[in-house]
């Protein structure tokens, strides 16, 4: 009798634990069909204004922690798989991979120097520069890159260029080069991104991201469905991340070691 009274209250306390730990619920943002910084762009009808206009919509924060239900397919090989995502902004990205039954799978670290991957279960790792990705995509890709498209921001390699700006109803289209990288974003009234394609004909390599369902976190507004596809030569990787948590400015943790185990990956 006293045993099951207690396996009660351990079941209550469990319970209360649960319900309090619960994150909070991500709410949809309804975004404008019609352009809401038109008196703000038309001011000054220059590039630099209209830029500045879209880097003001832009998602500023120092830490960003993220938890995806993500489907990952590398050259046709896919995986149903959560991801745990952490950011130090312009520091470090910090990414935890569990399966469908909550086992962590793999572990990577990557700092605008490096890349760091911890396969959990073959106990290897891949201890990589970080021009490893160019493997996969084109070399004007960088760390600040791969950080911004994980909030849906605008690649800052284009907001500090020159594109051409184009209208497509009541979105606006940059598009231009840098060096060999042809690039085109799409953005809403609202100057969010909602598509990204970055392309190098030369080297046979290719980007696109689409961003959709927008939500607002911490009084951010950001995608929480961001869909990515890499090409390079007969290398291609697949992201579709579908966030349920969503967090900005929090102090995190970014914990990781190579077990003296595990043996470098070939």
């Amino acid at each position: 009798m006293k045993r099951n009274i207690l396996n009660k209250i351990a079941v209550v306390f469990c319970l209360m634990a649960l319900v309090a730990c619960k994150s909070k619920k991500l709410v949809v943002v309804n975004r404008p069909t019609t352009a809401v910084d038109s008196a703000a762009i038309n001011k000054e009808n220059s590039i630099r204004a209209r830029l500045a206009a879209i880097q003001s919509k832009q998602v500023s924060f120092n830490t960003f922690s993220g938890k995806a239900k993500t489907k990952l397919d590398i050259n046709g090989n896919s995986n149903d798989v959560t991801l745990n995502i952490r950011v130090a902004r312009d520091q470090k990205i910090w990414i935890s991979v569990t399966a469908i039954i909550g086992i962590e799978v793999a572990r990577a670290q990557i700092t605008p120097d490096s890349i760091i991957v911890v396969n959990r279960l073959q106990s290897v790792y891949l201890k990589k520069p970080f021009s490893y990705v160019y493997t996969y995509a084109s070399r004007q890709i960088t760390f600040k890159t791969l950080q911004a498209l994980l909030v849906g921001n605008a690649i800052p390699e284009v907001l500090n260029s020159k594109p051409d700006f184009d209208a497509d109803g009541n979105n606006t289209v940059l598009s231009g080069t840098l060096q060999d990288l042809v690039y085109k974003l799409l953005l809403g009234p609202d100057m969010k991104v909602t598509q990204t394609n970055l392309s190098n004909q030369f080297g046979g390599k290719s980007l696109q991201v689409a961003n959709n369902v927008f939500i607002q976190a911490d009084n951010r507004v950001m995608p929480s469905q961001i869909d990515i596809s890499s090409t390079a030569g007969d290398k291609k990787i697949r992201l579709n991340l579908r966030y349920t948590q969503a967090e900005f400015d929090k102090q995190l943790d970014y914990p990781f070691s190579i077990p003296k185990s595990y043996e470098p990956a070939n």
